[in-house]
């Protein structure tokens, strides 16, 4: 999908007050699969990953850590939180983390941008809003896509990302809080864009004011099931918002 072609919802009081979220925004905070780029574009291509985190794990002997839900999940988070929750902070959750994390590097060149996000990025930069990645991704992960797109000098040096401490992954709020108290800003005065129920959490235990990003039907669902009110499916009307406080 190309910014001429995506969908547009209109920045109205339907979608929950998205012009008042926009312009009360001092500080912006982004998740980076989904708002700003889709990591692993194509249905296949995330469930690949985690089979071959599960396909490692059988290697060393050790699949039977994962229930067989887990083992046949898409996710490769899940499968990483799963062997955390069995074996917390251990050399096993590191190698993990790490065969993600590469694949993740790998996965950049082919990642998909999402339609506006870079011209929205740079608007709201170039008119002084200090901006953050909150991510569960690895930070190093979004360094390089950030960078690939001339875009990291906007977040610099604000990329918040996985460590080997999952506990602290979203919705845990602590990337979020970490990145308010780098920039000396007040929960009030942010605003947190993402696409999961767990960016909402995050959102709402800070005390950030939150808009949603979807792509589809089940993922709008899914937020506003969480509580989400503000939810839109492109982000052009927020950047013709944005261009129209100008």
């Amino acid at each position: 999908m190309t910014p001429d072609t995506a969908q547009t919802v209109p920045v109205t009081e339907e979608t929950g007050n998205v012009r008042e979220l926009i312009t009360g925004a001092r500080f912006v905070l982004f998740d980076f699969d989904g708002p700003i780029c889709q990591l692993f574009p194509g249905s296949s291509a995330a469930e690949n990953v985690a089979k071959d985190l599960v396909a490692w794990l059988e290697r060393q002997g050790l699949k039977e850590l994962l229930t067989e839900a887990e083992q046949g999940h898409p996710d490769p988070q899940v499968v990483l939180h799963a062997v955390n929750k069995r074996h917390p902070r251990s050399d096993l959750v590191d190698e993990l983390m790490e065969r993600l994390t590469q694949h993740e590097l790998k996965a950049v060149d082919s990642a998909f941008p999402t339609p506006w996000a870079d011209p929205l990025i740079r608007t709201w930069s170039a008119v002084g809003i200090r901006l953050a990645v909150a991510a569960n991704n690895s930070p190093r992960t979004v360094t390089e896509y950030l960078h690939g797109r001339g875009l990291l000098e906007c977040f610099t040096p604000h990329v918040y990302g996985r460590t080997n401490d999952l506990d602290l992954l979203k919705p845990n709020p602590h990337f979020l809080n970490q990145a308010l108290r780098a920039m000396g800003a007040a929960p009030a005065a942010a605003l947190m864009i993402g696409d999961t129920p767990s960016d909402f959490e995050a959102a709402r235990r800070a005390g950030i004011p939150f808009l949603g990003y979807v792509r589809n039907e089940e993922k709008e669902t899914l937020l506003r099931e969480a509580g989400a009110e503000a939810v839109v499916s492109s982000l052009e009307p927020v950047l013709r918002q944005l261009r129209s406080e100008g």
